[in-house]
């Protein structure tokens, strides 16, 4: 038996969205015929307020191209904010013994990290538009790997 409480998807709502950078390098010279593929990372970190029932979720995207000669590569670096309010999140995380650190229900982490990177994903396939990274979209992933 967990010492959580249940995940309630209908209890998580968004609350705040923002772009809070976005850059897009297209260098004149770039030769799409020489476009290979992409490379990208990204990275996930969330905070909490347990006070106000928030978790601020942020994601942040690099994709470049990969070039068969080389060139100067196009990139898209972003990062987006997303704000959450988790109407139960206090039966969701508790202090660990240290009351330094937080114990998060794993699906709760899941979620929010499925709800971030997927409508990120959205969000760059979008802004590539017109671009050499045109054809990027982000993969789909296990989401508990961003929680690593």
């Amino acid at each position: 038996m967990t010492k959580f409480g249940k995940l309630q998807p209908e209890k998580i709502n968004i609350v705040d969205f923002k772009i809070i950078s976005g850059s897009l390098n297209n260098p004149f010279s770039f030769n799409a015929d020489l476009l290979e593929g992409h490379q990208f990372d990204v990275n996930f970190d969330m905070g909490f307020n347990l006070e106000d029932k928030l978790v601020k979720a942020d994601f942040k995207a690099d994709v470049f191209t990969k070039s068969k000669e080389q060139q100067e590569e196009v990139s898209g670096r972003f990062h987006f904010v997303f704000v959450f309010l988790v109407e139960n999140l206090d039966q969701l995380v508790e202090f660990g013994e240290n009351k330094k650190s937080l114990e998060i229900n794993g699906s709760l982490g899941n979620a929010l990290a499925s709800i971030s990177y997927s409508t990120s994903r959205g969000v760059l396939m979008s802004r590539f538009q017109g671009t050499p990274l045109k054809d990027f979209i982000l993969p789909v992933i296990n989401p508990n790997d961003l929680l690593k």
